[in-house]
């Protein structure tokens, strides 16, 4: 998890976006609605950037779209919990809801890749990876530990490399082995998701010994 590394640079580079969000009268939960918004048109993008809807060519807007979408919703999906802190309305309900909209994020975003690259079954693979490896960093608390956020790939770096590739891979279309960049994007997340929820189940496993 590279990006969790400089979360304390993202902090005080929210600090102005915190405060205008406050004065216009935003609620953490309300930020929390938006960020899904910006999940569910990066999707939407995907799909239509691809062959979803027939034989057309991926094109560089759609792309770009969707990868200024996913950035859109990292921004976000920080922004409220900073919000909250200001506002001193952090609740574990918030924090439940916001959970819950992440992932039902990352299912949009993923989905929206394989609809796109009509690559189905490495999109059940990288949507499960990615499932998994968000349980089992809170399983852990269900079990008496804290909150697990180890491993190879969190939700900054998957967000982050998500809106790169699709950037690119609106440019170049060719495709490597068979699969587009996007198409490779899910590979990447199939393996990395399912080995990133079994490091954090060993470090638990590991903590409980």
């Amino acid at each position: 998890m590279t990006l969790d590394k400089f979360r304390h640079v993202a902090d005080r580079l929210l600090e102005p976006f915190v405060t205008a969000a406050d004065r216009v009268g935003l609620t953490p939960n309300g930020v929390s609605i938006i960020a899904f918004g910006f999940a569910v048109l990066a999707g939407g993008s995907y799909a239509l950037a691809g062959h979803a809807l027939g034989p057309i060519e991926p094109t560089p807007l759609l792309y770009a779209a969707g990868a200024g979408f996913v950035l859109l919703n990292g921004w976000m999906d920080l922004l409220d919990g900073s919000l909250a802190r200001r506002q001193g309305v952090a609740s574990k309900a918030g924090d439940l809801l916001d959970h819950v909209l992440d992932r039902y994020a990352d299912i949009v975003i993923i989905a929206g890749l394989a609809a796109g690259t009509t690559q189905y079954l490495l999109g059940l693979l990288a949507i499960t990876g990615v499932l998994m490896t968000s349980y089992l960093g809170t399983q852990a608390q269900a079990v008496g530990l804290d909150r697990v956020y180890g491993g190879l790939v969190g939700r900054a770096d998957r967000l982050a490399i998500i809106g790169i590739v699709t950037l690119v891979a609106g440019f170049y279309t060719s495709a490597i082995y068979g699969l587009t960049l996007a198409g490779w994007l899910l590979v990447f997340f199939a393996v990395v998701g399912h080995f990133t929820a079994l490091q954090r189940f060993y470090y638990s496993m590991a903590a409980l010994d």
